[in-house]
């Protein structure tokens, strides 16, 4: 079924609408957060949580793009549930990867709405600035949550080799965010 369609489920608040998300977008929502939160069960609870706030949400929402759509909501709830078990140290990948943005984007300056805006629209910039295997890159590793190993063989380098490339994509964005008056 296309997307439209979907849509137009939730629309009607027809059940149907969670079995034909799952068909489709299923799999994208599970890899997604699995990324972000190395354990299965969490994973499953996690896209259960996403369909049931896609739920919510349409109507009024009626998204573009579906997939994006789902995307930013299981992001959303995979990093929240991250956070919420991070006290117990369970999901050591993903606080790796939060780490390292730190020097960039600390959660302290993110939590403000109105400055979370202007970092949101000079990301987009600077993003924009980049080569297409350079972005690819950046999204995969901090949006994705992919590891720096799976990234290295995707391209044929060496893990050290991509973990300095990632740190200057890193060094880039705050230089960049520091050239628009963005001081973290």
């Amino acid at each position: 079924m296309e997307d439209a369609g979907i849509i137009e489920l939730y629309h009607r608040r027809d059940e149907r609408a969670i079995r034909e998300t799952d068909i489709k977008h299923g799999s994208f929502c599970r890899a997604l957060a699995m990324n972000i939160l190395q354990n299965r069960e969490d994973t499953e609870e996690c896209v259960s949580d996403t369909y049931l706030a896609a739920w919510n949400a349409m109507p009024p929402e009626r998204p573009r793009s579906l997939r994006a759509f789902l995307g930013r909501i299981t992001r959303n709830i995979s990093v929240s549930l991250f956070r919420k078990n991070r006290a117990a140290k369970r999901y050591a990948g993903l606080e790796v990867m939060l780490s390292e943005l730190d020097e960039c984007v600390p959660d302290a300056y993110a939590a403000r709405e109105a400055e979370r805006r202007e970092l949101a629209d000079a990301l987009i910039r600077w993003l924009d600035g980049l080569s297409g295997e350079d972005r690819a890159l950046f999204l995969r590793r901090y949006w994705y949550g992919d590891e720096v190993k799976s990234l290295a063989k995707a391209l044929g380098v060496s893990p050290d080799r991509m973990a300095r490339r990632m740190q200057g994509l890193r060094r880039s964005l705050k230089d960049a965010l520091e050239k628009e008056d963005i001081f973290l």
